[in-house]
């Protein structure tokens, strides 16, 4: 229970936890949390681990699920899905994503997430940087969730497999469609960061960003990468 402040110091947090709920899918927690002088209040998250698995207990970086950035074959069009939500009680654009089952890996439940909610079989690219691939959280301030990336091309589209709980409209946006989405429409925070990077980067090298040299360099070696990707590509 002892963690160090920004200082450096030990400090304790919090005197215990306690799991609030018994659900099959997702449980609430209560710490008796301490504020810095001492002052004890109460604190509440939710996590999709069980008991002795919440990353409170773990501190376990194992992302929980995936989310896809998926490009067509051109590079034209990025795959999105506009989903209903029910805390909201509307409609959100999103990246297709899902939970990754215990003897999967990130990209193979991509894969199958990728079929089930659009239909699009999923060519994963595997180049860049690999820590832009792990886990990161979503919502710190109310879950341990975290969640990776998984990057690709669809190759063919085998039909839609959503489950009867999901309601979800498959979407191929062009750059000027997803300009509008960010102007105009209800978007999850994760997929709004990525369809800003989608408008950053070009057709030829959609997965340009992934490369610490195309962060890195300046316009005259972006152009050089820009070129050997799309060679390497074809």
């Amino acid at each position: 229970m002892e963690n160090m402040d920004a200082k450096g110091n030990d400090r304790k947090h919090y005197r215990g936890i306690e799991k609030q709920t018994d659900n099959p899918f997702l449980n609430l927690y209560h710490i008796d949390a301490l504020g810095r002088d001492g002052t004890p209040f109460h604190y509440y998250f939710a996590s999709r681990n069980d008991e002795n698995n919440i990353k409170h207990k773990t501190h376990s970086m194992r992302p929980e699920g995936m989310a896809v950035y998926a490009v067509t074959e051109d590079g034209e069009k990025l795959v999105l899905v506009r989903q209903y939500r029910y805390p909201v009680n509307d409609y959100l654009y999103e990246l297709p994503a899902g939970l990754i089952e215990p003897e999967e890996t990130a990209s193979e439940a991509a894969c199958r997430e990728m079929i089930e909610e659009t239909g699009w079989k999923l060519e994963v690219y595997e180049g860049g940087e690999p820590a832009f691939r792990r886990g990161f959280f979503l919502a710190q301030g109310l879950t341990d969730e975290s969640g990776s990336m998984i990057f690709g091309t669809v190759t063919e589209n085998v039909g839609q497999q959503m489950e009867n709980t999901e309601d979800i409209q498959v979407i191929l946006a062009d750059r000027q469609e997803v300009l509008r989405i960010l102007r105009e429409e209800r978007v999850s925070m994760r997929c709004g960061l990525m369809l800003m990077q989608f408008l950053k980067t070009e057709p030829e090298a959609p997965f340009a960003f992934l490369y610490l040299s195309w962060i890195l360099f300046g316009k005259f070696e972006k152009m050089i990468l820009q070129k050997r990707f799309f060679k390497n590509k074809h």
